[in-house]
């Protein structure tokens, strides 16, 4: 991973917890959620030795956390699918 690539996934990880906080007033489970499977998927990403089925996983998994929150939070789904695009983008 390119140092750009790092500080744009960096970025991305500061809004969604921005955005996970706000979330966390009304939503408090889903808020955990969602920051779990960030953590999961930002340290799969990461790792030396990548396994591209723990990465999907946790990737869809972040996916599936945030669905549902289009028309109340779509700043945070909006977020997530950044953060998506930017693992694939990285061939993760």
């Amino acid at each position: 991973m390119g140092e750009g690539q790092k500080a744009e996934l960096l970025e991305l990880l500061a809004s969604l917890r921005s955005e996970v906080a706000q979330l966390s007033t009304t939503h408090g489970d889903q808020a955990r959620s969602i920051a779990g499977f960030t953590r999961v998927s930002a340290h799969e990403a990461i790792r030396k030795e990548r396994d591209p089925k723990l990465i999907e996983l946790a990737v869809t998994g972040l996916e599936t956390s945030v669905a549902g929150f289009e028309e109340s939070h779509p700043k945070l789904v909006e977020v997530v699918n950044r953060i998506c695009v930017t693992l694939s983008n990285l061939g993760i």
